[in-house]
């Protein structure tokens, strides 16, 4: 038993999600390939095709009939890149997880870099690509969402957007992806008590393929990222959000009337007082708001993560 645990923590697994990439999959797999073979440690690649409309699933069941090391899981539909990882880590064996993209903007001979990086003591290994070769409609918002993203998280990565990373197999486990979180995976492991790093990668132009970034996906990320400060900050003590905000419109409210009802006693008018109205609303929104705190407790105290965001068409193993 002891030697099929040490196997499985050498064991490589390699997840890539694609989605429309078919003219970059042949190159991809050769040049993975190539690397990997000379790690010396077992390996297997998974490919999570995210619902494509062009022939990247034909390809990815050609290479897996040529070369067993490859699963490959279809969707049904396109869900996502939060759900593609998710899905694909939910199929790891190995005990070291790497992720990249499908596009060949990611250079695979990096990942011995990354190896190195991990040994010094790390859990997660995110890719910082310098120079970047994207366009700079790409890279001006990437630095915006990254600058911001560092500064309200505390988290000292220069490239969250980057997908190729490497985790300790520990690390993912710990980690559940929906809507555009993968964005944030350095951050939500980091404040589960991580030891995140960052190694700087080779950067390719991409040659096939369209981009799938869109300025929609900066804003959905943006959003995003209240909902990572939450999950890293209040998830498991919600009214320590919503009570202290329910708290202080309770209060200003309650001081809005208690001024108003010494007016009242003073025998001065106060029942066309727009103040008083307000103070009525805010004692009234306060205690809602606390109610939904309470309520988040209860839920937070049943605990377990949010059922699979995602449906699987078919499994190549």
């Amino acid at each position: 038993m002891e030697k099929r645990e040490n196997k499985k923590e050498k064991e490589v697994s390699v997840v890539i999600p694609v989605f429309d990439e078919g003219e970059n999959l042949a190159s991809l797999y050769t040049q993975l390939k190539s690397v990997l073979e000379h790690i010396g440690e077992t390996y297997e690649i998974i490919f999570v095709d995210d619902g494509s409309s062009d022939n990247s699933f034909s390809i990815l069941e050609r290479l897996h009939q040529k070369d067993r090391t490859i699963k490959v899981i279809q969707f049904r539909k396109n869900f996502g890149k939060s759900a593609a990882l998710s899905a694909g880590f939910n199929y790891t064996r190995g005990g070291i997880i790497i992720t990249m993209d499908a596009d060949l903007q990611d250079d695979p001979r990096e990942i011995p870099n990354f190896l190195r990086k991990l040994s010094e003591g790390y859990d997660l290994v995110s890719g910082w690509r310098s120079p970047r070769k994207d366009p700079l409609s790409k890279i001006l918002p990437s630095k915006l969402f990254n600058y911001l993203t560092s500064a309200f998280t505390g988290v000292k990565v220069h490239d969250f957007n980057c997908g190729f990373k490497m985790y300790k197999r520990t690390t993912i486990k710990d980690i559940d992806l929906y809507g555009e979180l993968h964005r944030y995976i350095p951050v939500l492991a980091y404040w589960r008590g991580y030891k995140v790093g960052e190694v700087k990668v080779k950067h390719h132009p991409r040659i096939h393929g369209q981009s799938k970034y869109s300025i929609g996906r900066l804003f959905r990320g943006m959003a995003d990222l209240t909902t990572v400060m939450f999950l890293t900050k209040y998830m498991t003590k919600p009214l320590h959000l919503f009570g202290g905000i329910g708290l202080l419109l309770f209060l200003v409210g309650l001081i809005i009337n208690a001024y108003l009802a010494t007016l009242k006693f003073l025998g001065q008018g106060i029942a066309d007082r727009p103040l008083l109205w307000l103070g009525i609303l805010l004692i009234v929104v306060g205690l809602q708001i606390i109610s939904t705190g309470l309520i988040g407790e209860m839920i937070a105290s049943m605990g377990g993560k949010s059922a699979h965001n995602y449906i699987i068409k078919k499994i190549l193993q």
